[in-house]
Parts: structure tokens; sequence; C-alpha cells
């Protein structure tokens, strides 16, 4: 998130990466001229130059213009490191207040534009933008290493670390100095000279890796959408869906009609798509989006950012880049992370067997004439679900709403959990017309935090969604949360109302889950503030969240008919509520599969080679059992935003292991008397308000009462039956 003394969060469901900055040789190389040019065109004409003096301290996008980033980045990089450098040579003995307390403090101005910048440029990109990207993410791991690799600064924290037990800190201060010091050795501190500089060129090339990916694959996805001149090739998409698909042709300059593709394998669509031709186009152009030969070709990146991550890993003393990855996670292993998803596999892929039998079942009952593929996996199971559930998807949309869904859903829950209220803000500026922005109020109607939501698919929007911060809770600095919910809902043409499917209304409940992570905190350090946890933590508080979606109080609350505001029918909401373990052994081996195939790349050596991702791809999910036909992984290598573009490299696993802690969670909830204040307050207080100022696993524990287990998390997916045994 640009916070450079912080680990980088990465906090959603889609995965964006905003790390920590950079200003190296071969970044300056790449802007063609030297920071120091572009930081002294900086001024005070540039909005980023003072705090913003809007409520919150939130971005002036009103006055923000793209060319005010880069010399703002650069300035604040600038900055930095002459605030670290004062602090490294400071002829006073090392002490807490004058070494890491004064890190806290640094880096304001590089904070504020690169936190804004992140956000925008994931959101709401263009060429000036990806252009800047291009050129500072080299800089900005440069800027990281500046800070980790300074054998001075670390000098001064390891001799505060070696006295921390006479030093009379508080729980919180114990804990920054131990996150400190620890990310510092596993950034390198360590190191001799040389090895420093050698991962300097690292750091730099997995930057400069990452970002070519991210815009190489947005290219990418837009021009692999699907496009049809025959409105027949349509056929079983609504007419609002139709409509969408002419005004995205429009808005591509092309006859016709479009389907933009979504980040996932699987395409919404294809559970209506009626021309089994169309379907295999659509899945197609899915599953081949980034091989497609040419300049947005995916697969040469991959390669290298996975070779350049197993020589860093080895240069840093590990077998491997995952067994460094996670040494700060809370699984703290691969082969634990590997353990705990291969426990899963038997019985989810036997399931997912036994769905593909009842599917198979259908086409020939319709005498289909063929062997299911994955392309027709979601459009019969559609069909499979109606008939066991007696559902129609057409027939759930009008009751969801969006903005119905997010102000009596969302913010419902929210305030019977929690006694929060929400106030729309019009008055502060967006850096796009569709965003949302509201202001958050306690109980008592202290403010607490500015939310925005940013709902709609866009060409120039990453794929999937995430949340984030633009401005970071502090007590040290005196900052109040300012967040972010981006998400890539198909947008309605317009007048028509926004109808959503159940899976996006979790969607939006699972990232005002990270929104409440990140607003409830209430820590003194910016570094352990919110959502800066290990990533298989940080999702569990998400996740968590969408159980409310589904929740009678909560679901009776917003799931009202758009036109005549009724509420939906009691035995519909049954019936989808019962449908919800229906499918659950293909979502959840598409899942493990992704998760899989991460862990496989990320604990390759430095000394294997791998010539194909496509041959290494196969080879991995046979190795794990899970290379079903009809069943393909959520994310394939050569789109897996997450872990070659985003911050869950040797970390898609997190989102299972997050699913055990918050079924878990919530199984508490509702031996505990469910939506109640009085739990939510208890939740907040001891664990969404800490930040990571507590070891996590102790933290979740002290919670429940108990370790976690993986139980509910079974019954919840229907893979056992209530009672059974793991």
């Amino acid at each position: 998130m640009g916070r450079v003394l912080r680990m980088a969060t990465i906090t959603v469901a889609g995965a964006v990466l905003m790390g920590a900055g950079g200003m190296g040789a071969a970044g300056q190389a790449a802007a063609g001229k030297p920071a120091a040019d572009a930081a002294a065109a900086f001024g005070p004409k540039n909005p980023f130059y003072t705090e913003s003096s809007l409520p919150y301290h939130a971005p002036p996008f009103d006055k923000i213009k793209d060319s005010d980033y880069q010399p703002a980045i650069e300035a604040g990089m600038a900055e930095q490191i002459k605030e670290v450098e004062a602090i490294a040579n400071n002829p006073a003995a090392p002490t807490f207040e004058n070494t890491l307390v004064a890190l806290e403090k640094t880096g304001r101005l590089y904070n504020r534009a690169a936190e804004t910048f992140d956000g925008v440029s994931q959101a709401n990109t263009n060429p000036v933008l990806e252009k800047v990207d291009e050129i500072e993410s080299p800089k900005r791991a440069a800027h990281d290493d500046a800070i980790y690799l300074n054998a001075k600064l670390f000098q001064r924290v390891a001799k505060i670390y070696a006295q921390m037990d006479s030093l009379g800190l508080d729980a919180e201060s114990r804990r920054l100095v131990d996150v400190y010091y620890k990310h510092f050795v596993h950034q390198g501190a360590k190191l001799s000279v040389e090895d420093q500089n050698k991962l300097r060129k690292l750091n730099e090339e997995e930057s400069t890796l990452q970002n070519s990916f991210r815009t190489k694959l947005l290219a990418a996805t837009k021009e692999a959408a699907f496009t049809a001149k025959d409105k027949a090739a349509l056929k079983g998409l609504t007419a609002a869906q139709v409509e969408a698909a002419v005004e995205a042709a429009k808005g591509r300059k092309v006859e016709g009609y479009v389907l933009p593709l979504q980040n996932t394998t699987q395409q919404p669509l294809l559970a209506s798509l009626e021309d089994r031709a169309t379907r295999q186009a659509l899945f197609e152009d899915s599953w081949n989006r980034a091989e497609r030969g040419g300049a947005n070709d995916t697969r040469e990146t991959v390669l290298r950012l996975a070779k350049v991550r197993a020589e860093k890993a080895k240069l840093l003393g590990f077998d491997n880049y995952a067994a460094w990855n996670l040494e700060d996670q809370m699984a703290k292993t691969p082969e634990a992370a590997i353990k705990f998803m291969d426990a899963l596999v038997p019985a989810t892929t036997a399931k997912a067997v036994v769905e593909g039998k009842e599917i198979q079942t259908v086409i020939d009952a319709q005498k289909g004439g063929f062997q299911l593929q994955p392309w027709d996996w979601e459009f019969y199971s559609e069909q499979v679900r109606k008939a066991k559930y007696d559902i129609d998807e057409a027939q759930v949309r009008p009751y969801f709403e969006l903005n119905n869904v997010l102000e009596n859903g969302v913010f419902y829950a929210a305030s019977q959990l929690y006694g929060l209220s929400f106030k729309e803000r019009k008055d502060i500026p967006v850096y796009n017309p569709d965003v949302r922005v509201f202001e958050v109020f306690e109980a008592n109607g202290k403010p607490l935090a500015l939310v925005y939501f940013d709902y709609f698919k866009r060409d120039n929007k990453s794929g999937g969604a995430w949340m984030s911060n633009f401005v970071d809770q502090s007590k040290l600095l005196g900052t109040l949360p300012v967040i972010y919910n981006v998400a890539n809902f198909s947008k309605p043409v317009a007048g028509e109302p926004a109808l959503i499917s159940f899976d996006d209304v979790t969607t939006m409940f699972h990232e005002f889950g990270h929104g409440l992570h990140g607003m409830f905190s209430s820590v003194e350090y910016p570094r352990l503030s919110g959502t800066d946890v290990p990533r298989d933590f940080v999702e569990f508080p998400s996740q968590f969240n969408e159980h409310w979606a589904s929740n009678p109080a909560v679901f009776d609350h917003f799931a009202k008919h758009y036109k005549t505001g009724t509420a939906m029918p009691p035995e519909l909401a049954a019936k989808l509520r019962k449908a919800a373990k229906f499918n659950q052994g293909y979502m959840l081996t598409e899942l493990l599969a992704a998760a899989e195939l991460d862990m496989q790349w990320h604990t390759i050596s430095a000394t294997s080679t791998v010539e194909s991702p496509d041959a290494f791809e196969k080879a991995a999910l046979e190795r794990k059992k899970l290379a079903l036909a009809t069943v393909p992984p959520r994310y394939r290598t050569s789109y897996f935003q997450h872990i070659w573009g985003g911050g869950y490299a040797a970390g898609y696993y997190a989102y299972l292991w997050s699913e055990m802690l918050d079924d878990d969670a919530y199984q508490w909830f509702e031996n505990h008397g469910g939506l109640t204040r009085a739990n939510g307050e208890r939740f907040r207080s001891m664990v969404l308000s800490k930040g990571n100022t507590e070891e996590l696993g102790k933290m979740y524990a002290a919670w429940l009462g108990a370790e976690p287990s993986a139980e509910p998390m079974l019954k919840q997916r229907g893979l056992v039956e209530d009672g059974a045994k793991k």
C-alpha cells in the first residue's frame, strides 16, 4: 500500500499488490532521468505537497492530475531517505523512541502520494499511470531495500531487540520491536554487502516483472473478450445482459456484442448461455486469454518471475520462495500449508466427481450426446440446482439490488453488531463518477472512518475485488482510516437497476469485512495498524463477515424486490440457503487446484529448470490429484493475478486457512446468541481492533477459547455431516 516501513498489505479477494517503495539505479535508468530531477519538479502547487485538508485527510481527487503522482512519489522517497539516514546516523545511543518511534514517523509525503497512486492505478488506470507504475515500481523496490539493508539502521534495531526485556516497554511496543527486527532479518539485513547488492537487483527485477505481468494481463483480458455479431449466440441472457453486451461493444468500437471477461477461469454468464458453441468459445477465450502470443502473452514473464523468486530465496538462506515467504505467517512452513490442503483433496474431489455425474445424467436425459466439459458445468449445474432446489437465478436477482444490499444489508449487519451508522458524503471528491463515499460513525456519534465503494467493472480496472486504505489509522500520527472497497460487478445500462447475484452479495460483505478490520483498528503505531497482518489471517475477518449475508436476521432486511419492495418469499429464501451447499465439491476443488498450483510454483528451487508453464501446471495438478478434466483451477498459471501481480505468492492457501478460522468463528457466534451487540463488541475489542499488535494465533485462540478446528469448515461446505469427525 505504499507504506514503506510496513509489510505490504494485500487484503482483497482479487488481491492487488500495493507494496513498499523504491528508487534504485535500475529504476532511475527506466525513468530516463535521475530521480532527483523529478523530485526537484515537486513544489507547493502539487496537491500532495501538504496533508489534505479534506475530512480524514482524504485524497483531493478534484485537484490531483495524473502528472502529480510521479514527482510527489519521487520527492517523498527522497525525503524519507533523509529522515531514515538521520535516524541511522544519530550519535545518541539507540532507544525505542529515537529509532523505532522515529521510523514510524517517516515517509508521510511518500505515503500520501503512493497510497493514493496505488489505489487509482489499480482501479482506474490509463496509459499515463501505467507508465508511471512501470517507471516507479523498480525504484520503489530499491527504496525499500535502501531502508531494510541499511547496516547502521539495522545495528540500532538489533541493539534495541537485544535489550527489549530491560526497556520496560508495553505489549504493543514490544510487538513493534519484534516485528521490525524480524522483518529486517527477513529482508536480508544479515547478508554480506555482496549478497545484499545481489538481493537489490533481484528485488528490482521482481518488482518490474510483477508490474509487467499486471499490465500484460489487463490488456490481454480486454483483448480476449468474447465477441459475436449474431444476437442468437447470446440466447439465454436477459434483455439487460444483452444490452450491456451492446454497450460493451460500443465502448470498444466494434460491431455486435461483447462479453468482457472476469478475473476467474469460469465466467458467470456460462450459467445462462444456451448455445454450446458460444459457451465453449467464451470459456476458451477465458482459458487462453494470456496465451495468445504477442506482446501480452504472460508466460515468459511468469517463468522469469518464478526463477527470480527462487534465486532470492536461496540468497536469503531458504530452500525455496515459499519457505522464505511463510516464515512469518500463521502456517510458518510450506509443509504445514501443503499438509493442510492435501488433507482436503480426497473428500473435495470425490464430491466434485459425484456432482459431475449428476450433471452428466441431465445431459444424457436431454439426449445431449456429449460428455461433460468445463464450459458445460455452469450451465447444467444451474439446471441441477433448479431441479434440486427449484431456484432460478433470474428469479433471485430482482431481490438483490446493489444499493439496497449495501445500505440495508452490509451496513445493517454492521449496525446490529457494532452500532455503526453511515452517511453518504457527496462533497468528498472521487476518482471516478461510479464511486460512492460514506462517513462511518460510532454508536455515540463519534466519527470513525471514511469508506469509498467502487463496484462496477471497467476496462481500465484490474480484475477481482479488493480493499485497501488511502489513509491508515494511527494514534501516534493522529490519523483515522480512509478505506476503499473495489469490485467488478456488471454495470447496468443507464436507468436500469444494478441487480446482482448472491455471489456478488457475498463479495460485498467480504470486502466490507476487510473494511471493518481496517476501520476498527485502534493501535498506536502505523506499522501494526489494521489489515497489515499475515496473509493467512488477513482473510479471516472478511470471510467471517460473509456469513451475515445469509444470516436470516440480516438477509430478510435487504432481500427486497427492487420494484415492489416486498421481501423475498420465505420459501425462496429457504431454498437459497439450502442451496448454499450445492456445487461445493466443484468450487472447493477449483480453489484447491489454484492454491496447490501456487505452492508448487513457489517450492521450486533455484536450480530447477522449468521450460513450459503449461507443462508444469499439468504435472503439478496431476501430482496433487487435482487434474479433473471437468474442473479447471480457479486461476490458470498465465492469468493468476494473485500470485504473479499481487501479494499472494505462496500465499493463496490463505483463503482456505482463513476459511477454517472464519467458519469456526461463526460457529462460536451461533453458540453464543448470534447477531448481538455483545458478541460484536467482544469480537471487535479482542480481534478487529488489534491489528498486528499480538501474535495472531494466540489472539485468535484467546478470543475463541480454543484452538481452531477445520470441522465447521467441512460442515459449512457440506463435505461432512453435522456430528461427523474430520
